[in-house]
């Protein structure tokens, strides 16, 4: 079973359940990402609810492995569209030190990010998640 946060309600099942895609406006993208080392506690679910607030579109999933983890699809009309797309992912990820899961393909790309030494989510994990929007919308 996956359980998942959207908004401010807590939904469990075992499919993707999508926020509204109303553009949220935020100041996440203008901060940087900080390192963890893994000497804070990931957020609680209150927390999560405030930032989801502030990122477009980004789903919370929790699963044993990685606890809960922000993840979210984005489509492209061809293949090298969504090489590029990850291409600018991957240096913004390099940029700020924080490096997300990404799969593409031809049209798709899909992207999750956590922390991995805190095995959760923290506000660096929004602020790339707002960095990555950011670049979505060009």
């Amino acid at each position: 079973m996956v359980e998942r946060l959207v908004a401010n309600e807590k939904v469990e099942g075992s499919t993707p359940f999508a926020r509204s895609k109303k553009k949220i406006m935020s100041d996440l993208a203008n901060k940087k990402c900080v390192p963890c080392e893994g000497n804070i506690p990931p957020f609680n679910a209150e927390e999560i609810h405030k930032y989801l607030k502030k990122v477009d579109g980004w789903e919370v999933l929790e699963d044993k492995i990685d606890g809960f983890h922000l993840i979210k699809n984005f489509k492209f009309d061809n293949f090298l569209k969504s090489q590029e797309f990850v291409n600018k992912v991957g240096e913004i990820a390099e940029a700020e030190g924080h490096h997300p899961d990404l799969w593409f393909g031809w049209g798709y790309a899909r992207i999750k990010i956590f922390t991995h030494a805190i095995k959760g989510l923290a506000e660096s994990d929004f602020i790339l998640a707002a960095k990555i929007d950011k670049i979505s919308n060009v």
